[in-house]
C-alpha cells in the first residue's frame, strides 16, 4: 500500500517533485564541482611542489648560509695563461656549493634515525662557473653585481660579473648547476622528479663513478648527448642519460654521484641539503618538532612550508575555491534545504482534505507522517541524480577545458644565494633568485568520495524535507477535512 500510493502521488504531483528535486540538485551539483575543483587544484600545487624537491620528500633539512661580511671571502680566480704575444689565453673554472652551509654526512643517518622518519638522504648542490677567454696578466675577482652573458641554469639566470686586476680583458662567465646525489637512494630527491629520456640512471655500485645525467634542456643547448663527456673542474664524467623535468625546471643541469660531487666542491663527507620521507603523512609537524628538538642548528622545512611561497593564479584560484567556493556551496545548499521542506510543507497544507480523509478512515498520524517522508526522500534521491548528472558534467567542461594557471615561485629570502630551491626548500639544487612561474593546466577530478557525499547529500535533503511536511502531516486532524469541505 505505501508503495502504491507512493507511486501514484508522485505521478500526480511530476511538477512539484520536479521543482524539489531540482533546487536539490542545483546544490549538489555546486557541491561536486567546487569539490572536484578544488581537488585539481590539489593536484595541481602538489605538481609543482614536486618540481622543486621531488617526488616522495616531505621535508628537508638544511642549515642557512653565514651572513655576508660574517669572515667569508668572494670567489677569486687564478689562471694557467698559454701566451700568445702580449695577451695570454686563460681558462679556469671554481665549484661553490650552493646557498647553504654544508651539513656532516652523519646529520643524514641522525635523522634517518628520529621517530617517525621513514626514510632520509643527503645531497649536494653546486654551482660550477667557468671563466674564459684573453686576458691581460691579472687576477680576476668576483663582485657582487651581475650580468645576463651566458647561461646559469634551467631558464637562464644572471651571471655573476668580475673584474680582472692589471689590465683589460675580453672573456666570458658561464655558470651551471651540478648536483651530488645518492645513487643507492634514487627514489627520494630532486632527481626524482624527472624522467629518463635517453640512457639510464645511475647504477647503485656507482657511488664514486665519474658518470652524469645530464638535463634535457641543458644537454641540447650544449649538444650533450649520451657518451660524450663533460669536464667539470678537471674531472671528465661520461654520459649514461638525459632526463626531462615532468614540471617546471630540472634541479640542476648535471647530476652526478654524491661522492664524486664532495671531491669537486673539497666538501669530503659533507652534504647541503637532507631530504626526508615521514613514515606517516598525518605526523608530519610532529616529525619536524622531532628533528629541530635533537638536531639543533638545522632548518626543517616541510612541503606546507613550501607551499605558502606559491602565489599566482594557481593560488588566488585555490583560495577562491578553498572559501568563497565553499561557503557558496553551503550557503546554497542551506537555500536548497530550506526551500525543499517548505515547498513539502506547503504541498502538505494543500493535501489537507485528502490526508483528514485519509485519518478519518483509520490511518494514524505515524502513517500519514511516513508517507509525506517517503515521498520527500525520494523527490531527494531524484535531486541527487540530477546533481549527480550536473556535477559530472561541469567537472568534465572543467577538465576539457583544462584552464591554464600560472603559479609563482618565489624565494623565501631565507639565504644568500639558494635561490628559488635553495632558500625556500632548505638548501636543495639552485637556482635563479628571481622567481619563476609555472603554467599548470587545471583538471576537475571527481572521486568516488564525492560521489558518496552527493548521495549523502540527497537523503539528508529529503529527511529534511520530509521533516517540514511530516511535521505538517502529523497536526492534521480528521476535522480538517470537514472544515476544508465546507
Amino acid at each position: 500500500m505505501f508503495f502504491t500510493y507512493l507511486r501514484r502521488e508522485l505521478r500526480r504531483r511530476r511538477k512539484a517533485a520536479l521543482v524539489v528535486a531540482s533546487g536539490l540538485g542545483l546544490g549538489i551539483a555546486l557541491v561536486i564541482i567546487v569539490s572536484s575543483v578544488s581537488s585539481g587544484m590539489s593536484k595541481a600545487q602538489d605538481k609543482v611542489l614536486e618540481s622543486l624537491y621531488g617526488l616522495g620528500t616531505d621535508m628537508t633539512v638544511s642549515k642557512a648560509a653565514a651572513a655576508p661580511g660574517s669572515g667569508t671571502e668572494r670567489p677569486k680566480f687564478e689562471f694557467d695563461a698559454k701566451e700568445s704575444g702580449d695577451d695570454s689565453t686563460q681558462s679556469t673554472d671554481r665549484v661553490m656549493v650552493q646557498g647553504f652551509q654544508t651539513l656532516a654526512s652523519t646529520t643524514v643517518d641522525k635523522v634517518g634515525k628520529q621517530d617517525g622518519v621513514a626514510d632520509a638522504v643527503g645531497g649536494l648542490s653546486m654551482t660550477v662557473m667557468k671563466v674564459d677567454g684573453q686576458f691581460k696578466r691579472g687576477e680576476f675577482k668576483q663582485e657582487g653585481g651581475t650580468s645576463q652573458g651566458g647561461r646559469g641554469g634551467p631558464g637562464g639566470s644572471a651571471q655573476p660579473q668580475g673584474e680582472v686586476k692589471g689590465g683589460g680583458a675580453s672573456f666570458d662567465v658561464n655558470s651551471y648547476t651540478v648536483y651530488g646525489t645518492d645513487v643507492t637512494k634514487q627514489d627520494l630527491g630532486p632527481l626524482t622528479s624527472s624522467k629518463i629520456t635517453a640512457g639510464r640512471t645511475f647504477k647503485t655500485t656507482e657511488t664514486n663513478g665519474k658518470v652524469a645525467v645530464v638535463d634535457a634542456a641543458y644537454a641540447k643547448e650544449k649538444k650533450l648527448i649520451v657518451g660524450k663527456t663533460v669536464t667539470v673542474h678537471g674531472t671528465k664524467f661520461t654520459i649514461v642519460g638525459v632526463s626531462a623535468a615532468d614540471s617546471g625546471d630540472a634541479a640542476a643541469d648535471l647530476y652526478v654521484p654524491l661522492q664524486q660531487a664532495q671531491t669537486l666542491a673539497d666538501a669530503k663527507d659533507k652534504v647541503t641539503t637532507v631530504y626526508v620521507k615521514a613514515a606517516d603523512s598525518q605526523q608530519i609537524d610532529s616529525v619536524k618538532s622531532t628533528i629541530q628538538k635533537n638536531i639543533p642548528g638545522t632548518t626543517v622545512t616541510t612541503s606546507a612550508d613550501l607551499a605558502d611561497t606559491v602565489s599566482g593564479s594557481l593560488s588566488t584560484a585555490s583560495d577562491l575555491a578553498s572559501s568563497v567556493g565553499k561557503w557558496l556551496s553551503i550557503a546554497v545548499l542551506i537555500a536548497a534545504f530550506l526551500v525543499a521542506g517548505l515547498l513539502t510543507s506547503s504541498a502538505v497544507s494543500r493535501r489537507v482534505r485528502e490526508f483528514g480523509t485519509l485519518k478519518a478512515l483509520g490511518w494514524k498520524s505515524g502513517r500519514v507522517t511516513r508517507q509525506v517522508v517517503g515521498e520527500a526522500l525520494v523527490n531527494g534521491l531524484m535531486g541527487g541524480v540530477l546533481g549527480i548528472a550536473v556535477g559530472l558534467a561541469g567537472a568534465y567542461v572543467v577538465t576539457a577545458v583544462s584552464p591554464t594557471l600560472t603559479a609563482q615561485l618565489g624565494s623565501s629570502g631565507g639565504s644568500s644565494g639558494g635561490g628559488m630551491r635553495g632558500g625556500m626548500m632548505g638548501g636543495g639544487p639552485g637556482r635563479q633568485s628571481a622567481s619563476k612561474a609555472l603554467d599548470i593546466a587545471l583538471t576537475a577530478p571527481v572521486s568516488l568520495s564525492i560521489i558518496l557525499i552527493a548521495v549523502g547529500l540527497a537523503v539528508a535533503g529529503g529527511l529534511i524535507a520530509g521533516a517540514f511536511g511530516g511535521w505538517r502531516a502529523s497536526r492534521l486532524r480528521p476535522a480538517d477535512a470537514l472544515r476544508r469541505v465546507e
